[in-house]
């Protein structure tokens, strides 16, 4: 069973794809995306890449025996 932090990470990672392809799209369809959706991606990004590098932080940490 996974924690709620494990499925809030999920679902920021759904997030972010979905608000990435989201923009990519505009962008593609010639579209004026705002200012505002390049910075939620980012965030969420920023998000997923600190709780990553602390998940490999803390299993360097842990010893084995």
């Amino acid at each position: 069973m996974k924690s709620t932090f494990d499925l809030m990470r999920l679902w920021a990672m759904l997030t972010g794809l979905v608000l990435a392809a989201w923009y990519f799209g505009e962008l593609y369809l010639g579209a004026k995306a705002t200012d505002t959706l390049p910075m939620l991606v980012a965030a969420i990004g920023g998000f997923e890449l600190f709780h990553y590098a602390q998940d490999i932080w803390l299993k360097r940490g842990r010893t084995n025996g």
